[in-house]
């Protein structure tokens, strides 16, 4: 089993949370898939699918749970978001919960790499997202001074402005609408799935999901993809957004196959600061 993650913090105590789940989620998802024989190949693909998205779902809400129970961790305004890809043989199961993002480079035509996204970004902005909100009694709207950032506020107050509409922690909107349900796609690797690219919006801010495979694909070298993925990140938010401050990123990159770098590992990670973002990789084997 491999299992590989970014997770995004916010909010003053954000850089803790995050790190706290990044280092409680994979053990414990790890811990139960072992003890209940889910890797077993005689399981029909369906129903390992299901399983697997059970033992996410269940542990996602479960550290949530405990953040706002009996956590030394203050989450009721902080809080992370998180995106993982679970391997297990030749069956990929994510989890995405906020707006970070899982791309997959695979083979196209004339042996062409092509991106294709396996989450949906998580956002204030996406209709039924924004409509469990306002249900909820919390409020949708973006700032006159970014009006394309829509953001998830409390009822009678203008706080905390979330950027995300499902998160860990950030309990103050957990009464309007904000969840810790991570939404799960599977998919069957093929032949021509090459990598998996896990990223914070950081990443995603100033570079295309196809520059993102583009860049990938071109590193020789596969253990420094991540790396090479964060400075080419950080260079675009010199060029696109000069007058800002560049965004953190975390990156894994999940390797499907040991070709054509036989010698080299599966799995590369960079961040480009600790103390906001964490990245996580748990390979247990095959």
């Amino acid at each position: 089993m491999i299992f590989c993650g970014v997770f995004d913090g916010h909010g003053p105590m954000g850089h803790k949370i995050s790190r706290h789940v990044c280092d409680s989620l994979p053990s414990r998802v790890h811990s139960r898939i072992k003890s209940s024989n889910i890797s077993s190949q005689s399981r029909q693909e369906e129903g390992l699918f299901c399983e697997l998205e059970e033992v996410l779902v269940t542990f996602f809400k479960r550290i949530d749970s405990e953040l706002g129970l009996d956590s030394p961790y203050d989450s009721f305004c902080s809080g992370t978001t998180a995106v993982t890809v679970l391997k297990q043989g030749d069956c990929l199961v994510i989890a995405n919960l906020g707006d970070s993002r899982a791309v997959l480079g695979t083979r196209g035509g004339k042996s062409s790499l092509k991106a294709v996204q396996l989450t949906v970004d998580l956002k204030p902005c996406v209709q039924r997202e924004a409509e469990r909100i306002v249900s909820c009694k919390g409020r949708v709207f973006a700032m006159e001074e970014e009006p394309d950032v829509y953001r998830v506020w409390m009822p009678d107050d203008d706080c905390p402005g979330l950027a995300m509409s499902r998160a860990f922690g950030d309990f103050c909107l957990k009464d309007y609408g904000l969840l810790c349900i991570p939404e799960v796609f599977c998919r069957k690797v093929s032949r021509d799935d090459e990598f998996v690219v896990l990223a914070t919006d950081g990443i995603w801010d100033v570079l295309s999901n196809e520059e993102v495979v583009k860049i990938v694909g071109a590193c020789k070298d596969r253990s420094i993809a991540a790396e090479t993925l964060v400075q080419r990140a950080a260079r675009s938010w010199r060029t696109k957004f000069p007058a800002s401050k560049a965004d953190d990123c975390a990156v894994v990159v999940l390797f499907l196959n040991h070709r054509p770098y036989p010698r080299e590992g599966n799995v590369s990670r960079a961040v480009s600061t600790l103390s906001w973002r964490s990245g996580k990789s748990n390979n247990e084997g095959h």
